[in-house]
């Protein structure tokens, strides 16, 4: 997160805790915005971690995910559980910049390997991330 916000990247995810408030953190120290697209349909419901900026209350639970993934010029999975694999899935279907950080490995009969970026560090992430939106003909930095 740090790496993101010192580059001038808005961080977008669900949210949540665990990776989610780590990059989150790490963006809010470094100057970065963050945003929270929740699965609940307010604070009650799903509470955004303490460094989320700008919460967006869903209501539709995982159904979230796309909007997460759609919200970004690039993805960077991170670790992750079923949530982190609905968004891998749904950066490979609409052909989003995907980077993976020890995370899901997704290859469907030996199709798509090629569609995640493999990485070893989390600056080597930001990197990969930014240099892909950037050939997207994104706006990072």
């Amino acid at each position: 997160g740090r790496e993101l916000g010192k580059r001038g990247v808005t961080v977008c995810c669900g949210g949540g805790g665990g990776v989610m408030e780590a990059v989150c953190r790490g963006a809010r120290s470094a100057g970065g915005h963050t945003i929270g697209i929740m699965p609940g349909r307010d604070a009650s419901q799903s509470p955004p971690n303490p460094w989320v900026e700008f919460p967006v209350f869903t209501g539709i639970g995982y159904a979230r995910n796309s909007s997460v993934v759609l919200t970004g010029e690039a993805v960077i999975a991170v670790g992750g559980s079923y949530g982190t694999l609905s968004e891998i899935a749904f950066a490979m279907i609409h052909d989003v910049p995907l980077v993976g950080l020890d995370t899901w490995d997704f290859d469907y009969r030996g199709h798509d390997a090629e569609k995640i970026v493999r990485v070893t560090t989390a600056q080597e992430a930001v990197e990969k991330a930014i240099e892909m939106a950037k050939q997207r003909g994104g706006g990072a930095k």
